[in-house]
């Protein structure tokens, strides 16, 4: 019999205190889901197999969401690809095996878009894995969430289970990682344009032309699509997820200038380079299960520049 979430589950969520698995439980707990076990690093090292296995011999969750992982932007991806491969895959196959050996009835694992290939054709279906060549600077991190797909959908083949896998595409939301460096782009401008306020910086210098294009999606968004998925009987082995909207770096600062309150100009380096020009992911799949995104980009981004200032001034800033 095919197990969909019930409030009566034991739910356990990998990565509580990330930005996608705290999201996850706020959609849980509003949803009227009180049996959720949670565990800080400091209480599980999910690296560790003989801890995480021990953990899921005695907690023996129903359903298992996978929301754990190393994450970051292009810079922290291209300098650190050993970390992100070895740090990714033990994390997720001790999860994921663990759960599996101690009868977990239903298991979603998180990805990323970075999963397709680098010239995918846009926007990028589900079927367009493995097609081709991975984008190089973070070739690391997508080989890791590559396998944690293709063990879930080996698992489920060959012994029935529902072990299912969702790819986000670039979320951004409460809790988000803000680090000068290793931060991805919209926190990284939701920072640079703050401290340019706060300073009375005259311009914000933006690398490349702002043309090329990208898809956003509000962590909170992601976590309604999670209940979702879980509720179905037979999802895909893996689906995307995203808001299927497009818009380019430029339109993107502008947006954040606006939420910030910067009232200065914008400049664009154009001897800087441009990066991909479009990732978009086909979402035409989720949709047809009937799950839509409902919050909108600037919205997103004004309650996230909100969630920012809330953040800081709490010294709890991801930074």
């Amino acid at each position: 019999m095919i197990h969909t979430l019930s409030t009566t589950d034991k739910i356990y969520v990998a990565g509580h205190r990330g930005m996608v698995g705290s999201a996850i439980v706020r959609a849980l707990t509003g949803a009227g889901y009180d049996n959720i076990v949670l565990r800080t690093h400091r209480e599980l090292d999910l690296m560790d197999h003989r801890a995480v296995d021990g953990f899921f011999k005695v907690e023996k969750p129903d359903v298992v969401i996978d929301a754990a992982a190393k994450v970051g932007g292009i810079h922290a991806n291209n300098t650190y690809p050993a970390d992100f491969l070895r740090e990714n895959m033990w994390m997720q196959m001790n999860i994921i095996d663990g759960a599996w050996k101690n009868g977990a009835k239903r298991l979603l694992f998180l990805g990323s878009s970075c999963i397709y290939p680098r010239l995918a054709e846009q926007p990028m279906r589900e079927d367009c894995l493995l097609t081709s060549a991975l984008e190089q600077t973070n070739e690391a991190y997508a080989l890791a969430k590559i396998s944690g797909l293709k063990y879930c959908q080996y698992l489920r083949r060959q012994y029935g289970v529902m072990f299912h896998s969702a790819m986000p595409t670039n979320l951004y939301g409460p809790g988000d990682n803000y680090h000068p460096q290793n931060s991805h782009v919209l926190p990284a401008l939701i920072r640079r344009f703050h401290e340019a306020k706060l300073a009375n910086a005259p311009e914000v210098v933006m690398w490349g032309t702002g043309t090329p294009l990208r898809e956003f999606l509000h962590s909170d968004d992601l976590a309604a699509a999670v209940l979702h998925l879980l509720s179905l009987a037979n999802p895909p082995d893996w689906v995307n997820v995203g808001s299927g909207s497009e818009v380019s770096i430029a339109e993107l600062a502008r947006l954040v200038k606006e939420a910030t309150g910067y009232t200065g100009r914008i400049v664009h380096d154009t001897t800087k380079p441009d990066g991909t020009p479009r990732k978009l992911m086909d979402n035409s799949l989720i949709r047809s299960t009937g799950w839509e995104p409902k919050i909108a980009l600037a919205d997103g981004i004004r309650r996230t520049y909100q969630d920012f200032l809330n953040e800081q001034a709490a010294g709890e800033l991801r930074a």
